[in-house]
């Protein structure tokens, strides 16, 4: 009885362990970047941590018709980065490397996809 106790115990507790959403992975560190804002001064944003893999398309440029592209990317993150010239990880690209050098400003981006961690 105690044997079948423990058993039906254990097996609940795999059940359960099973059952739980998987969380969404993320990268470890920070992409930033600048843009010029609405006051017509520069702005910075910092993503940390930032949700991995998949396409960002950077909310405060992310309208061509009505802001320049952002500027000057830096990738602290441990994954490659691709930065895009249009949103939705279209355009143009280039690819960052994981915990790189700041970027020139004159390299634009509207988005940006994180690869897998390795």
């Amino acid at each position: 009885m105690r044997l079948r106790h423990t058993l039906s115990t254990t097996l609940g507790a795999l059940a359960l362990i099973v059952s739980l959403p998987t969380s969404a992975s993320a990268a470890t560190g920070d992409f930033s970047y600048n843009y010029i804002g609405l006051d017509g001064l520069p702005q910075a944003v910092t993503l940390h941590d930032p949700e991995s893999p998949g396409c960002i398309t950077l909310p405060e440029v992310a309208d061509p018709s009505s802001s320049e592209p952002a500027f000057a990317p830096h990738n602290d993150t441990d994954v490659w980065v691709m930065v895009f010239t249009e949103p939705d990880c279209t355009g143009d690209s280039w690819t960052l490397r994981p915990h790189g050098h700041p970027a020139t400003d004159r390299l634009k981006l509207r988005s940006v996809f994180l690869t897998e961690r390795h």
